[in-house]
């Protein structure tokens, strides 16, 4: 009964052994694949989340002020183009000799 319980305590030493290393290694892995795909999207030139807000912000003030800038635009061109004169008199009908 003695050797019995030597053998299922070395069995258990053995497999928590293993179960160790598989988690230690499984650890490992996961970092190097983290690693990885840092250095893959870091060569690809993505931005970071605060510049892209940045920029997007940068693009909403251009392109209100551009809005701006047309409608005062408008709005002066509006105030630039001549008014139609009012109906002229009917010029003088040519006086035509008469035939001889």
């Amino acid at each position: 009964m003695q050797s019995e319980n030597r053998i299922f305590d070395d069995f258990a030493k053995m497999v928590n052994g293993i179960a160790g290393t598989v988690a230690g290694a499984s650890r490992e892995a996961e970092a190097a694949m983290r690693e990885r795909a840092k250095e893959f999207i870091g060569r690809m030139d993505f931005v970071s989340r605060e510049e892209f807000e940045a920029v997007k912000e940068m693009a909403a003030k251009a392109r209100a002020e551009a809005d701006a800038l047309k409608a005062r635009l408008d709005k002066l061109e509006g105030a630039a183009k001549p008014k139609p004169a009012a109906a002229k008199p009917a010029a003088k009908a040519a006086t035509r000799k008469p035939k001889a």
